[in-house]
């Protein structure tokens, strides 16, 4: 397929209005921003969502007022988040699945997060897993470092992840692995043949890199606030749009078509809606 997807992470659950101002808090704002990004390219929205005083939360209820939003703009492909937020309990993470969503996230291991953890044993795996199957909801498996690859192959040797598979390399979290094409080139051979994955690379560097690094290894690109708050060294992004239209420039350069919600829905045999 020589088209690219492109996901935009519009908020996360750590950046802040005091990192960049544009950042999207309310149902609202990230019902906009998300809009703003189908626009310009996005074919997949990855969804966290904050409560009234800007806080990240799990609660299905403002993800429900998000993704009607959302849905009542566009019909981009609605990741919703599993990871959270540090110190959120399984539970709190998994809620937002039950709203079936077309995608989810499923972090397949424990790893560093600046001087916090986030903890996924092998359990919380195979739960997270599961409810993902029950609903009918896509998994991006993502893959903080090696071991996690290895975890992700745990879920699917026992017939709790079906194929077609979608990995999601995140690279250059403080305390994890740094993006590097030598990395993402290691952890991109260790993936079962034929599966699909898309790179984040985490910091302003970083994340322009992983977009070379992504086109160099067949991979898609994921941009947004979540990743990265700066379009060049100092200077802050305008919107997650601005970081999704240069994504789509450098794309085009290398020859690439830019992919539909559509095209995706079909690639990773998502469930209708």
């Amino acid at each position: 397929m020589n088209k690219m997807v492109i996901t935009c992470a519009v908020t996360g659950a750590e950046t802040t209005k005091e990192h960049n101002p544009a950042l999207p808090v309310t149902p609202e704002e990230i019902a906009v921003s998300a809009y703003e990004a189908y626009e310009a390219g996005a074919s997949i929205i990855h969804l966290h969502v904050r409560d009234e005083k800007g806080n990240p939360t799990q609660d299905i209820e403002v993800f429900k007022k998000a993704m009607s939003l959302i849905r009542k703009k566009c019909d981009v492909v609605i990741e919703v988040t599993t990871g959270g937020a540090v110190g959120m309990t399984p539970e709190e993470r998994l809620a937002p699945v039950t709203l079936e969503p077309e995608m989810a996230s499923l972090d397949c291991g424990t790893v560093n997060f600046g001087d916090e953890y986030i903890v996924n044993t092998l359990p919380v795996m195979r739960e997270f897993a599961s409810a993902m199957e029950k609903y009918k909801v896509r998994p991006t498996l993502e893959c903080f470092d090696l071991s996690h690859v290895y975890g992700a192959e745990v879920l699917i040797k026992e017939n709790l992840i079906k194929p077609p598979f979608h990995y999601g390399f995140v690279l250059n979290v403080p305390g994890g692995v740094k993006y590097s094409v030598e990395n993402l080139n290691f952890l991109v051979s260790k993936i079962p043949q034929g599966s699909f994955f898309t790179v984040m690379g985490i910091g302003g560097r970083a994340s322009l890199l992983s977009h070379y690094g992504a086109i160099s290894t067949g991979g898609f690109i994921r941009v947004g606030f979540e990743d990265n708050i700066y379009y060049s060294k100092g200077v802050l992004a305008k919107s997650n749009a601005q970081l999704v239209e240069r994504a789509v420039r450098i794309s085009h350069e290398a020859g690439f078509e830019i992919a539909k919600p559509d095209d995706v829905r079909k690639l990773l045999k998502l469930r209708s809606e």
